[in-house]
């Protein structure tokens, strides 16, 4: 029997990450996200243009809460983040970095802006992959230190983030300036996903350069919610919704190694494995998930659930 292939009013735009030459910027390459034509991976439906991107997260500062099981993979460089970026693309391969400013929180070492800026500039100069930039759990000095962080990669076409809906517009005017790309984050709610990317194209910011996080569950804490809306978001995308037909993005790594399963040591290996491959592998299959429901960049940690959802990456768009 002949399968029926469905044929999709609209395809999903595509966004940007990175500068080279010809455009610029000093990237080695631009690499696109999105451009789906169709469900993710259904061979005659979506033609898999730009097949989904594995960014590896850096931090400003030491990591004081990540378990010896990720600790030890990347050694002392995590005191280093030009060196730990280093690690990430030349030992293990990563295309995108994404750098996350945690020391801008007050209790995380309340950085300036100008020394987020400083930190940002050194890792451009350090590698020559996309950038993916990320503040703190502080809204109030991550406007101040994404206005500078902006300025200093101006043409650089980097991701910044995050824009949520009660804290966009600082956020949005400085990508504005800097030519930059912009993350949206609802709480899982596919309305206020679109009405937050309607405020942010008010203010003349490009559609084209808007990316959608549903926040991230890891397996097992609240994936199910946020695959289903990720599966909404896709399908009104592809039925013509212009402001839900952008590119997503899900934190993986964040979520996974903050669990249970994964930070817990091998006083647990007797249950739930032995904490060297146990959160690697829970952070792999949350990636799988994700790939599955749509995601087009996945931020992820361990070198080992990088290498292998790379894999799956490789087979589901061959196949």
């Amino acid at each position: 029997m002949e399968r029926v292939i469905e044929k999709w009013q609209e395809g999903i735009g595509e966004v940007v990450l990175g500068a080279a030459k010809d455009r610029g910027g000093t990237r080695a390459k631009s690499i696109k996200v999105g451009g789906e034509t169709g469900i993710y991976f259904i061979k005659g439906e979506d033609a898999c243009p730009n097949p989904p991107v594995i960014a590896m997260e850096v931090w400003d500062t030491e990591p004081g809460t990540w378990p010896e099981s990720l600790r030890s993979t990347f050694g002392p460089v995590l005191k280093d983040p030009v060196e730990w970026t280093k690690m990430c693309v030349d030992g293990f391969g990563a295309e995108v970095i994404c750098l996350r400013l945690a020391s801008l929180h007050p209790d995380l070492g309340d950085s300036s802006p100008e020394e987020a800026g400083g930190t940002l500039e050194n890792v451009l100069k350090a590698v020559d992959c996309p950038p993916v930039v990320i503040g703190s759990s502080s809204p109030e000095k991550n406007n101040e230190a994404m206005i500078v962080c902006a300025e200093a990669a101006k043409g650089e076409d980097c991701l910044f983030g995050i824009a949520a809906q009660g804290n966009y517009k600082t956020l949005t005017a400085a990508c504005l300036s800097g030519g930059h790309a912009i993350i949206s984050e609802a709480p899982i709610d596919i309305n206020i996903a679109k009405q937050l990317n309607i405020l942010i194209c008010d203010m003349q910011f490009p559609r084209e350069k808007i990316v959608i996080h549903h926040a991230t569950g890891a397996l097992g804490y609240g994936l199910e919610y946020t695959y289903s809306i990720m599966e909404r978001t896709r399908l009104a995308g592809l039925s013509g919704d212009k402001m839900l037909s952008m590119p997503m993005i899900n934190f993986v790594g964040q979520e996974v190694w903050r669990t249970k399963e994964a930070s817990s040591g091998d006083e647990f290996s007797a249950e739930w494995g032995p904490a060297a491959e146990r959160g690697a592998l829970l952070e792999t299959a949350t990636a799988v998930a994700y790939l599955n429901a749509g995601t087009d960049i996945l931020v992820m940690n361990h070198p080992k659930a990088v290498k292998e959802t790379r894999r799956v990456i490789k087979e589901l768009c061959v196949g």
